[in-house]
């Protein structure tokens, strides 16, 4: 059993109040640790604190912030397995995978430890002989971040990184379901020399500290990754006091195969595009487009292959695919596959879940799906492949671009001008050009329509948690 605690002003602590809530094992269903729920007077605190150490914070110089930053990146990867093992056992992911999500989340540290010193103004060309003009980049202030369970250390790091770059102290509400390797991780931050103040970690119910976090006035950035449905939520709240907001929300991807690719090829990146964490990925694949003289030796290959994926525990050696995160995540999934059947939908492999203790539902590929079905219309988030025919170019994009989301989308074709044409049609902020998985701490994520305001990663992510002033001098 592991217990943790919230950690505001440099402290560990049990609350004000005490109170805690379970955290399960979602392979087994078993207890496997307890967090705090925070109250209003914890959450006033934490805000406090970061408000204090705000202006100390931005005053720092970069060098500083640069080694502070590098310190945590090595102290990351020093614990890395350790915190892969208890990141699997918390979200389900296999061992495998929780490994390359320490790597990937330590990365963002590396990454602002050196691009922290492109925080640039800009001097203009004076406009007259007794006067000069420039602008200079400001921390935008406290700042929270509220982040998911599906990436639950990475989503940490993206969006904590480029904050304490920037000057910005931070409060982080991980999901409820995965607070146990968040304080793990805040048991690194605190030893990396930050000052009080600057990282802050509150958990809890999120319908009750959220309203508390997003409305005061105090905190300036609010920076959120979840659904399109909370993300709204979120705009009303930053709303009644103007707050910056960045979201990272919903999507529902399109990945197009044509007729000159190696099914081979194609069928490893659908793999990892949409089987990776059991398919509980934004970014992963959700409607899979496939040239119909192609279409059923793709769907032959494929079927094959999610044979072999061997589900179970994560930390299993051989496992490739992990529970879903909770029961709820189970009956979506169903539904979505039941919808589809029931609609004429035909089930190449899995298509039930798995009868065992945890979580569990089969790697499942569909063909003879259609637009009008519940797994086309928004995210399944889950182990669910569906196969859908198309005939020209223009059709596919056009079909692929019929959605409120546009977070990401993927291409497979060896024509290097339909994959330009691509590019430019399909209205997704990022697209991989037979590239199942495209993103890098150096480079910006997010989405386009109803998947998103805002990047992370990259200097664009960096840019977020910034203001510019303008200062103009006349003698």
């Amino acid at each position: 059993m592991i217990d943790v605690q919230l950690y505001i002003d440099g402290q560990w602590t049990d609350g004000s109040e005490g109170r805690r809530f379970s955290v399960d094992n979602p392979a087994t269903g078993e207890l496997m640790g307890r967090a705090i729920d925070a109250s209003a007077a914890d959450v006033d605190a934490a805000i406090s604190a970061a408000e204090r150490a705000s202006k100390g914070w931005a005053s720092t110089f970069v060098a500083q912030r640069a080694e502070i930053l590098t310190k945590i990146y090595e102290d990351l990867m020093a614990h890395q397995d350790e915190l892969a093992r208890l990141l699997t056992e918390e979200e389900g992911k296999s061992l495998k995978e929780a490994r390359s999500e320490v790597a990937y989340g330590a990365r963002f540290f590396r990454f602002y430890a050196s691009d922290v010193w492109r925080i640039e103004g800009d001097t203009l060309p004076q406009p007259g002989p007794d006067r000069a003009v420039w602008t200079t980049k400001v921390p935008i202030g406290v700042t929270v971040l509220i982040t998911p369970w599906n990436y639950p250390l990475a989503m940490i790091c993206r969006k904590m990184a480029p904050a304490l770059a920037a000057g910005c102290p931070v409060i982080v509400k991980p999901a409820e379901q995965t607070p146990l390797v968040a304080a793990r991780l805040f048991e690194v931050l605190a030893a990396a020399g930050l000052p009080a103040g600057v990282v802050n970690l509150v958990t809890g119910d999120p319908n009750r500290i959220g309203p508390l976090l997003l409305e005061d006035a105090r905190v300036r950035k609010i920076s959120f990754t979840g659904s399109t449905a909370v993300g709204q939520v979120i705009l009303r709240h930053a709303a009644s006091h103007i707050a910056s907001v960045s979201l990272e929300l919903g999507g529902n991807a399109p990945f197009i195969v044509f007729d000159d690719v190696d099914l081979d090829q194609v069928v490893e990146a659908i793999l990892s595009c949409k089987f990776r964490n059991a398919g509980q990925i934004c970014v992963a694949a959700n409607r899979i487009y496939v040239q119909r003289n192609i279409l059923s030796a793709l769907g032959e290959r494929l079927g094959q292959a999610v044979t072999q994926l061997r589900v179970g525990d994560g930390l299993e050696a051989d496992t490739v695919i992990g529970p879903l995160i909770n029961q709820e995540a189970v009956e979506k999934v169903t539904s979505h596959v039941q919808n589809a059947v029931g609609a004429g939908a035909r089930v190449v492999v899995g298509g039930q879940t798995l009868q065992r203790p945890g979580y569990f539902y089969a790697p499942t590929v569909l063909t003879d799906v259609h637009e009008s079905m519940q797994l086309a219309l928004e995210e399944t988030f889950g182990p669910v492949a569906p196969l859908f025919a198309f005939d020209s170019e223009e059709e596919v994009f056009e079909r692929a671009n019929r959605t409120k989301f546009g977070l990401a989308a993927y291409v497979f074709t060896r024509d290097l001008g339909r994959a330009m044409r691509a590019a430019a049609a399909l209205e997704f902020g990022m697209v991989g050009i037979n590239d199942p998985v495209p993103s890098l701490a150096e480079v910006p994520i997010g989405g386009m329509k109803e998947s998103g305001l805002g990047r992370e990663g990259g200097h664009e992510g960096l840019a977020e948690f910034l203001e510019t002033k303008y200062v103009s001098v006349r003698w």
